[in-house]
């Protein structure tokens, strides 16, 4: 084993599980927390995370822990991978063992409602002293279980950071890039959640190809719009963590949010759609967080715009797609460098 690096993953989730995998697969000291001893137990003993990746056996050297402080203190790296609801209250139970020296790098793809906070902003309220850094791109867990090729993005205004986390990471199915637009990376994650709603629903009314491809374009038009607006790259969409994810989550079944709108395009309510999913969507909250953000900027997002008067006002699911015809603007794409 190389000792060089020691790497914790907070968080028993499915794609906190696969990285922590892959941290171990490559030869680095690796432990995966989770909060339930119970389940880590059971994890300890079968090699097997039942409840998230029933189908993928882990390595044997990743090492399994309940107890946060003495992770924490065997660590030069950490990795938050836990929903954004619970964010903070992990960080409280961390604050006092983090050391300024260790690198942060979240892998959550949400907002805090109160300021519009990424989590990595959240992270730096936190730990103003440390080196952060965030991983987001096209990463459904369960296909990365299976070792189908898939890459990421890792962004970071430290060098150090970013290179270390593809050494840590980086093998024959995943390959991570680099980026030093963290905003824009963060962003594009969290955003294109809001858009698979979209997706979902257009399948389930079975508006065909092109209006899917519509669809996503559009999406990715505000995206970029709203991000430019709050100071990212409009470049950074058309890699990995924008384009990239954007058309894995609007394209499966197998994302949670694209599930949701499907559920609402077969004429379902929202509290419905959740109860059938078993867990809120994280594109249902970031909905009318953004959909504010874009009034407060004066931003035009007719899809967001949409979306909100259907999962929140109860309006008529076709209204999307009218808004969308009436009310976009005429450029189709905005952001083009100039020729000199």
């Amino acid at each position: 084993m190389n000792n060089d690096h020691r790497v914790l993953v907070i968080g028993g989730g499915s794609f906190g599980t696969v990285l922590a995998d892959i941290v171990a697969n490559n030869g680095y000291a690796s432990c995966l927390w989770m909060r339930d001893e119970d389940r880590a137990t059971k994890i300890r003993n079968s090699r097997i995370n039942e409840r998230y990746l029933p189908d993928f056996r882990l390595h044997p050297d990743l090492q399994i822990s309940t107890h946060l402080e003495t992770a924490i203190a065997e660590a030069d790296t950490i990795l938050f991978s836990v929903p954004s609801k619970v964010f903070r209250d992990v960080l409280d139970q961390v604050r006092d063992f983090v050391r300024p020296e260790q690198y942060l790098v979240t892998t959550t793809k949400g907002i805090e409602p109160e300021h519009f906070l990424l989590m990595s902003q959240v992270l730096e309220v936190y730990f103003p002293n440390n080196p952060i850094g965030v991983i987001s791109g096209p990463n459904l867990a369960k296909e990365i279980a299976a070792r189908h090729l898939a890459g990421t993005v890792v962004a970071s205004d430290h060098e150090d950071l970013r290179q270390r986390m593809q050494d840590l990471l980086q093998c024959a199915f995943f390959r991570v890039y680099a980026s030093n637009d963290r905003y824009g990376v963060e962003l594009g994650g969290a955003l294109k959640n809001i858009y698979a709603i979209a997706a979902g629903l257009s399948a389930a009314m079975d508006m065909g190809e092109n209006t899917r491809s519509m669809l996503m374009t559009r999406s990715l038009a505000e995206m970029s719009r709203l991000a430019v607006q709050m100071g990212a790259n409009p470049m950074t969409f058309l890699g990995l963590s924008g384009v990239g994810d954007l058309i894995v989550t609007c394209n499966s079944p197998l994302s949670r949010n694209y599930r949701v709108g499907f559920a609402l395009g077969q004429g379902k309510c929202l509290e419905a759609a959740v109860a059938e999913l078993g867990e809120v969507a994280e594109g249902v909250n970031t909905l009318a967080l953004v959909k504010q953000q874009s009034d407060k900027l004066g931003v035009s997002m007719p899809l967001v715009d949409a979306l909100y008067s259907l999962v929140y006002q109860g309006a008529d699911a076709s209204g999307m797609a009218a808004s969308l015809m009436g009310r976009d603007q005429n450029s189709d794409v905005e952001f083009v460098l100039q020729r000199y």
